[in-house]
């Protein structure tokens, strides 16, 4: 039975688009069948973020409004043969998304046989990203270890379950999970920002994972080519983890305590061996 995951969040820049890539692409990498749509019409980058801005001919609009057809739209994902892409438009207003119509691509993905739709959505409360949740029957809340980002995502988690299509018809309420992306434990115990601890303190929703901040995150976007596939850095491990967590696995968290580097690694590191040198 195919699953319905919207990748949310209250506050923009926060990381869901990258999320979405790498949620959609790790899945993929398992087995699944998998596509990811692009609710943000009018200002579209998942295309950017999949490396598939240059095979765009259709898109989610088009297909809503009948002048297009969804296996014309799709795109294959070139890293992995059962992910796919349905990118939104750059052109229209978001106004051209419609209920019936975005339930209907939505019907018709699950009779396709998808196993997940993410729905990558636009950040806070306009109608693209009421769309996006309204058929959700997962939430992942995209959060930032700021105090304005989880603020933001409070308000979030209480619309999901008032504008969801679950909600209106007495179904079980939408699941939702809690991830925090740009962690840095140096940061936290600075005091620069907010520990994992205090953010589900605040947010009481259960906690996917942790991805630490890296510019690893930057680089892969950059490349069209989500950080999953990087298999051996902590950013890939940590999106790794959280979808083990979402399916079900009980893990321990890794990457929210600063790394204990020992005196020969800093030493190594010092003098330009295992690291970046400090010397002029």
């Amino acid at each position: 039975m195919s699953r319905v995951i919207v990748v949310t969040s209250g506050k923009g820049g926060v990381g869901k688009t990258t999320t979405s890539a790498n949620l959609s692409a790790g899945l993929a990498l398992r087995g699944k069948k998998v596509v990811v749509i692009d609710f943000d019409v009018g200002l579209r980058n998942l295309d950017l973020v999949m490396g598939c801005e240059r095979r765009v001919v259709y898109d989610f609009v088009n297909v809503i409004q009948g002048e297009a057809t969804l296996n014309q739209a799709l795109i294959r994902d070139k890293n992995v043969e059962n992910l796919h892409i349905l990118p939104a438009s750059q052109t229209r207003d978001k106004d051209a998304l419609t209920e019936a119509g975005v339930q209907k691509v939505i019907e018709d993905l699950k009779e396709m046989g998808f196993d997940y739709i993410v729905c990558d959505s636009p950040a806070g409360i306009e109608s693209g990203a009421v769309m996006a949740l309204t058929f959700a029957d997962d939430a992942i809340v995209v959060v930032n270890p700021e105090v304005s980002s989880v603020r933001d995502s409070d308000r979030i988690i209480g619309i999901i379950q008032s504008r969801s299509r679950r909600a209106k018809e007495g179904q079980d309420p939408v699941k939702e999970y809690l991830l925090v992306t740009r962690y840095s434990p140096r940061r936290v115990k600075a005091g620069e920002m907010l520990s994992h601890g205090d953010i589900l303190e605040i947010l009481k929703v259960p906690l996917m994972g942790v991805i630490p901040e890296s510019q690893r995150v930057l680089e892969s976007s950059n490349q069209g080519l989500p950080a999953v596939h990087q298999k051996e850095t902590d950013v890939a491990q940590a999106y790794q983890d959280a979808i083990d967590r979402y399916l079900g696995n009980d893990l321990p968290l890794r990457f929210v305590d600063e790394e204990d580097k020992g005196f020969f690694r800093r030493l190594l590191e010092s003098v330009g061996v295992g690291g970046s040198s400090k010397s002029a």
